[in-house]
């Protein structure tokens, strides 16, 4: 520091400190910062730690491109439940009256806490784990919350990618092996499999080849061998992609978010091609309007958003913490949820296109199937050949006619009808079948390609666009678990993450047995719903009602170098924290009014059929979501009794050539213009300043004097480009 500065001068005299801190910014002359450190707050190491941590945020990895940073979000945000939970949704939920609640959530919700998680990681350049401790100590615990929240979903998730990596295998053969059902021979008779000619030839293989599911969650039934190398393959895949952190997972989100738009395009041209295409679109953008009403659905769009943007999983908070702190990340709030609705919308016309065609397969395989037992009865006498028009014919009936000839006989044998089963064969009856989640994929989606021209072809295309939108999220997943790990222990990158991806095949062994699909239902409904809701709502609350809305965009503004909309003030303070609120009170109703449950294949009736968890797997799902949510109270109360440090007396000030940074945490927004703001975008102060959000009772703000008797450098100004030199 320069002899005959004015800072150099006051800490030589005994002179009573008067001028204001933009008064000593003014007059000083900024030098590196690796050659000084200045430590207010008496601490030996105060010195060591903030340098430390300014070299250590200048080493921080970054993106190579924009393109590079904007493709891994798109990669984590759109992912499997793209694919099936939103057409599924929209087919349960009203059709196309179910876009209404998902649009308003998105824009109410979603992108404005999308946004919010952007900016923060952005700026704060940690993991979630550091972003909420500097935000607000005592609310430290929700980083902690995301990283167990992650790892829980990371465990199941990567299951699914080893099912798409079996049917992937198993796509290369022709025919496909779950176009048929398998026949039994006992010497010279030969019977097709019970079992699967009970239910279908792709819900049997499903369930008995892929799966060889147990009758419920109780059965073990030991390991399902062919699903175990499947699951370790995936996460193979997983750790080579991660091991790297962005430097590997960046090259790889090329290919992986990239890829499914070309399959889903060249589904979409395929699917409008297929006879009775636009019968499914049709089925799926007729409204019912009544549904817009239910709050059910309003709860399950909310879910939906929080998902299809990754809000609280801390995956996005990883990401833009590797980007530059001029970064545009409003626009890239806007960019990428608006890709992730277009893709949302997108895999539902293909799914409803091929879904169409299917219907209308399975209505005309309907009419031939009800036309032979008509035969019959006429055969036998039990139906009159008056009952049957003049104009129909046999050989080529169509479905006009045999509805005409359903409701004749229906009319004339009134009594007797039921006894005859007969069967409407309605268009509206199978596209009304809503098949949920993995059903989607691996049952309807599967069997309407069996009926494809080069089936084999479209069914290899398929499954390996699951595989890299899976991949995609899962880069995601681990990046929320192992950034905020390594920012925060310090622990070896490549040492850690294939330690993460080991530990989590050997307790995703617990799916690929043969019980595994109902604990892969309890862990996706269930187990991450609740925490994510309270780990979105505490974020909410960590900066608008305790950090302070105001300050907060304030600090927006100079780091973007442009002011915010309005809207997301209104947002943040208010309309956001309600509406999640009201959420997170609709789904413990839920949870007490209905109780949790699962869809359980009974091999003996070939069929599904619903059954509540059992005791012990109550106590597994309560366990979880305990430990999810439990690190929250536990930092709340340790930080609250002084049981933990939040770093708070480590406040260092840092000087860095040609940036400069200012508090402005207690001032109010009249006494801004005093302070000397920086010109440039990325060199704009911290929108998270280490500990002037919360310091607890009976501290001092950082501009308060120190307590020193010469009042020297009480007011803790800093003088860095990354809120890690405020330690």
């Amino acid at each position: 520091m320069p002899k005959n500065s004015k800072v150099t001068q006051r800490e030589h005299s005994n002179e009573h400190v008067t001028e204001s801190v933009a008064d000593l910014l003014a007059l000083e002359e900024p030098v590196d910062y690796k050659q000084s450190v200045l430590n207010v707050a008496g601490e030996t190491g105060g010195r060591q730690k903030a340098a430390e941590e300014e070299l250590d945020a200048e080493d921080r990895p970054a993106w190579n491109s924009k393109l590079q940073y904007i493709l891994a979000q798109i990669g984590f945000s759109v992912g499997l439940g793209n694919i099936w939970r939103f057409p599924y949704l929209c087919q349960k939920n009203g059709g196309g009256a179910y876009l209404v609640p998902y649009l308003v959530l998105l824009i109410i919700i979603g992108i404005p806490l999308f946004f919010l998680e952007l900016a923060v990681g952005q700026r704060i350049r940690r993991g979630s784990i550091g972003v909420w401790h500097y935000v607000c100590p005592r609310l430290g615990g929700i980083g902690f919350s995301s990283c167990i929240v992650c790892l829980f979903v990371g465990l199941y998730y990567n299951v699914i990618i080893g099912w798409s990596v079996f049917y992937f295998f198993k796509s290369f053969q022709y025919p496909l092996p779950w176009s048929e059902c398998p026949v039994i021979r006992n010497g010279t008779t030969a019977v097709v499999e019970p079992e699967c000619e009970k239910s279908s030839a792709t819900t049997y293989f499903w369930y008995r080849e892929a799966l060889d599911i147990s009758n419920s969650i109780s059965e073990s039934g030991g390991l399902n061998w062919k699903m175990t190398l499947c699951l370790l393959v995936a996460w193979s895949i997983v750790g080579m992609a991660v091991v790297k952190g962005i430097q590997s997972s960046g090259k790889v989100m090329y290919f992986s978010s990239l890829f499914p738009y070309v399959v889903l395009a060249c589904f979409l041209v395929r699917g409008l091609l297929l006879r009775g295409a636009v019968d499914g679109i049709l089925h799926m953008f007729t409204p019912k309007l009544d549904k817009m009403l239910d709050p059910q659905v309003w709860r399950e769009a909310a879910t939906q958003v929080f998902f299809a943007l990754g809000l609280g999983f801390g995956g996005v908070i990883a990401f833009s913490s590797y980007n530059k702190q001029d970064n545009n990340c409003h626009f890239d709030a806007a960019l990428v949820s608006f890709i992730n609705f277009f893709t949302s919308v997108l895999a539902t016309l293909v799914v409803f296109a091929v879904l169409g065609f299917k219907a209308n397969i399975m209505n005309e395989k309907c009419v031939v199937e009800n036309a032979e037992k008509i035969l019959g009865y006429l055969n036998s006498n039990v139906l009159s050949r008056d009952l049957i028009p003049p104009h129909v014919n046999f050989s080529h009936l169509t479905t006009k006619d045999y509805s005409e000839m359903y409701n004749v006989i229906m009319t004339v044998k009134e009594k007797q009808f039921s006894a005859l089963g007969l069967d409407p064969c309605l268009l509206e009856d199978e596209l009304d079948k809503s098949v949920q989640g993995t059903g989607l994929a691996f049952i309807a989606f599967t069997e309407a390609m069996t009926h494809f021209p080069a089936s084999p072809f479209w069914s290899v295309m398929f499954f390996l666009m699951l595989i890299n939108l899976g991949l995609g999220s899962m880069i995601g997943t681990m990046a929320g678990i192992t950034t905020p790990i390594i920012d925060t222990f310090k622990v070896p990158k490549e040492i850690f993450t294939v330690g993460c991806c080991v530990f989590a095949f050997f307790v995703g062994l617990l799916f690929v047995q043969r019980s595994g699909n109902y604990f892969v239902t309890m862990f996706d409904d269930y187990s991450a719903t609740l925490p994510l809701t309270v780990i979105v709502i505490l974020e909410n609350i960590a900066v608008a009602w305790i950090y302070g809305t105001k300050k907060f965009m304030q600090e927006l503004t100079e780091m973007l170098g442009f002011r915010p909309y309005r809207f997301y003030f209104y947002m943040w303070k208010f309309v956001s924290p309600l509406f999640m609120a009201v959420l997170t009170t609709a789904s413990i109703i839920q949870l007490g009014v209905s109780p949790p449950g699962y869809s359980a294949w009974i091999k003996e009736e070939a069929a599904e059929r619903y059954l509540y968890f059992p005791n012990w797997a109550m106590a597994l799902l309560i366990t979880l979501i305990a430990v999810a949510t439990l690190p929250i109270p536990v930092v709340f109360i340790l930080r609250h009794f002084h049981l933990l440090s939040d770093g708070s007396n480590t406040l260092s000030v840092s000087y860095k050539k040609g940036r400069m940074m200012k508090d402005i945490s207690n001032l109010e927004e009249n006494d801004e213009t005093r302070f000397i703001l920086s010109k440039v975008p990325s060199e704009a102060p911290s929108p998270m300043p280490t500990h002037r959000s919360y310091l607890g009772p009976g501290s001092t703000s950082p501009l308060e004097t120190s307590g020193n008797p010469n009042g020297r450098y009480g007011s803790g100004y800093l003088l860095a480009s990354t809120p890690e030199s405020e330690l």
